[in-house]
């Protein structure tokens, strides 16, 4: 009921387009999300780093057996964060909304909708709309449980849900362990001070590149007169289309121009020193917002490794931690099931390394060759599933008995 009230509440009556901001903001994305923040270049290559590199991630879910960490056998389960968390989405796209969420509103929540114990899809809420409640007083059920309060905005309903019921992602800045702030936030003045320096750009290049000047004349004109002269003088030197044109100055009126060079003021500098602090901010390395002046990595490997290890390491434990406890009943994870990412999409080295790394790990009976091959997404083949190693190798107890009176020789 819930849901079908979720669903009608926004549509009823009405033809909905996919741009449309009901549809958008049903589906959990904010269509009044401040553009200006995600106009800010280096604040928008960082979103988008970080929410592309969760969305080319597959979730995979295992189970710990006996005989150690093999694929689970739920596929009703896993289809659902494997391939279509919802109607609308793929799972790609359904991660990096969610980590786009994440990042700029610091929190994102996603109601999964269950059908008794089965899990039917996902839907991701919209932040803003999105209270915390810790019930103190024991007014909804148990004292000092936590609640999550949804304000539809459309129908003016609230609606609550219980804590097993949302998933929520936070950022590592937290005070309370219950929600993140926002990056944009916490750098409120230094993201505006970037947006306000591409904006005095943007000025620049709609003036053609013309600084300001000074207009000396002789005599004593009205507002309106001086408003008129100066309008005229910008009309003709104002635009790209004007750049480079003779500007006609009256007898007895000078224009002088005011040489304000950006390279005095260090324009260039102070706007490079402010997008690495932006990008540090969000945990993003200085050659992935371009710029190698510093770049100390020996390989495109040591590169990702660097950025898995130091940026994606903390989310994407939190993302397995929050999904396997909240979407897996405890007999499941008492049974040894679990999510995990698969990080090798973006760890994997060069084919030459790669068949180095796996012949290595097959003559040392770390992998069989049906494992090795399916890494590199090769059919399995017959007797591949047995685990060889050199037969020259002995125990390390038993090294030199060979050479004692009456050993083998």
């Amino acid at each position: 009921m819930i849901f079908k009230n979720l669903l009608n509440s926004g549509f009823k009556n009405q033809t909905v387009d996919l741009k449309s901001p009901t549809l958008l903001k049903w589906l959990g994305i904010d269509p009044d999300t401040p553009k200006d923040k995600l106009s800010e270049a280096t604040y928008f290559a960082c979103m988008k780093i970080l929410a592309e590199s969760i969305g080319k991630l597959p979730l995979k879910m295992y189970q710990t057996t006996e005989k150690g960490i093999v694929k689970s056998d739920k596929s009703d389960l896993y289809q659902v964060f494997k391939l279509r968390p919802n109607p609308y989405m793929t799972s790609t796209v359904f991660w990096s909304t969610v980590e786009m969420n994440r990042n700029h509103h610091g929190n994102a929540f996603v109601w999964q909708r269950f059908d008794g114990p089965k899990l039917k899809d996902l839907w991701i809420m919209p932040s803003e709309d999105v209270s915390v409640i810790i019930d103190d007083a024991g007014i909804l059920a148990t004292k000092d449980k936590m609640w999550y309060k949804y304000q539809d905005k459309q129908s003016k309903k609230t609606y609550i849900f219980g804590n097993e019921e949302v998933l929520h992602f936070k950022t590592s800045i937290t005070f309370n362990g219950i929600t993140g702030m926002a990056v944009k936030d916490i750098l409120k003045s230094t993201v505006e001070g970037s947006l306000e320096s591409q904006k005095f750009m943007n000025n620049l290049y709609k003036t053609g590149l013309t600084g300001k000047a000074v207009l000396e004349y002789t005599g004593d004109l009205d507002k309106d007169a001086k408003d008129r002269l100066v309008k005229g003088f910008e009309d003709f030197a104002n635009g790209s289309k004007n750049a480079g044109k003779i500007i006609p100055v009256p007898l007895g009126m000078k224009l002088v121009p005011l040489d304000i060079k950006l390279t005095d003021s260090q324009f260039f500098e102070l706007k490079k020193y402010t997008a690495l602090q932006i990008a540090a901010a969000f945990g993003i390395k200085p050659n992935q917002i371009n710029d190698y002046e510093k770049s100390s990595y020996a390989s495109a490997e040591a590169q990702n490794l660097s950025f898995y290890v130091d940026t994606l390491l903390y989310p994407l434990k939190q993302y397995e931690e929050e999904i396997t406890f909240k979407s897996l009943s405890s007999q499941l994870i008492n049974a040894g099931y679990f999510f995990k990412f698969n990080v090798n999409v973006i760890l994997r080295a060069d084919i030459k390394s790669q068949i180095e790394a796996l012949s290595k790990g097959v003559n040392n009976a770390i992998y069989t060759p049906n494992e090795a091959r399916g890494y590199l997404d090769l059919p399995a083949e017959e007797g591949g599933d047995i685990l060889m190693t050199n037969g020259n190798y002995i125990p390390i107890n038993l090294v030199g008995t060979q050479y004692q009176k009456g050993g083998d020789s």
